[in-house]
């Protein structure tokens, strides 16, 4: 089942949308939650027992732009900001508060974010994204590689947008229906079959300039899209065992995801801000 308005070039032959009931699936990023949650409580304990001339060296290179998925905000990749901040990483939000507007207003507005932090760091900049956020990663890299070094996704089905889960279906569907009644700021018709569609998803297809890296980070436990359609061929595929959900805050998809950014960064021993993200 996909929803009414969806494009059927959004969905290629060969992916399929996950079953009702693979939702349930998604009822382990409890566990994952909680996984995150002793890891965090072990850091604690073992930097509070290490002496401060002892401890490693904090590493960071190119700045990391976490960005959200379909329906939500940055708020659901805070968890991953902190861990990678603590490795080292110099985090920063994408300021999408809500990830259900118009993809090609959404990436317009993220690469405008991008130029505003290369510009103040002085060097291209990572992008992390979960679900919709790592295919709005794919078309940046592809139109901008000036601005982007490394994108890693996470559960990003950019080879079948349409292979999601038929509750994803009924809210595409009715973000469709509020914007034709006149409410402004929601994905449209054109967004999920018309122009629009068709360059974010030619976009997401285009082969990565060189000097851009590409980690493509799936799970086969996925409830909410099709694993398959997370699988750039183009990309490093990486296998995890977690949730949609989960991929978030999943401290064993973090490390994965903490190795594909340190691919391309600078090991350095430089002190890295540990305030807030920008």
């Amino acid at each position: 089942m996909t929803s009414s308005t969806l494009a059927d070039f959004l969905l290629p032959t060969g992916f399929a949308c996950p079953r009702p009931a693979a939702v349930l699936r998604e009822g382990s990023a409890v566990l994952e939650a909680g996984r995150y949650a002793w890891r965090v409580a072990g850091e604690h304990r073992a930097r509070r027992s290490t002496p401060y001339a002892a401890r490693p060296a904090d590493r960071h290179g190119d700045p990391v732009i976490l960005v959200p998925g379909f329906l939500a905000g940055d708020g659901t990749l805070a968890l991953m900001a902190r861990a990678l901040r603590a490795q080292g990483f110099r985090t920063y939000r994408s300021q999408i508060h809500a990830n259900i507007g118009c993809t090609l207003n959404a990436a317009a507005q993220l690469e405008t974010r991008l130029e505003s932090i290369a510009l103040r760091r002085g060097t291209r900049v990572q992008i992390v994204g979960h679900s919709l956020g790592g295919m709005l990663a794919r078309g940046i890299a592809v139109r901008r590689p000036d601005l982007v070094s490394n994108i890693v996704t996470m559960g990003s089905p950019m080879l079948a947008p349409g292979a999601h889960h038929p509750s994803l279906a009924a809210s595409v569907d009715l973000l469709v229906r509020l914007s034709k009644a006149g409410i402004p700021g929601l994905m449209s018709e054109e967004c999920v079959a018309g122009s629009c569609a068709r360059q974010s998803f030619g976009e997401s297809r285009q082969p990565l300039p060189a000097g851009v890296d590409f980690t493509a980070v799936y799970s086969k436990r996925d409830g909410i899209v099709d694993w398959r359609a997370c699988v750039d061929p183009l990309a490093r595929a990486v296998e995890v065992t977690a949730s949609h959900l989960g991929m978030a805050f999943d401290p064993r998809v973090i490390d994965v995801v903490g190795d594909a950014l340190l691919r391309t960064s600078d090991v350095s021993a430089v002190e890295v801000d540990r305030g807030k993200s920008a």
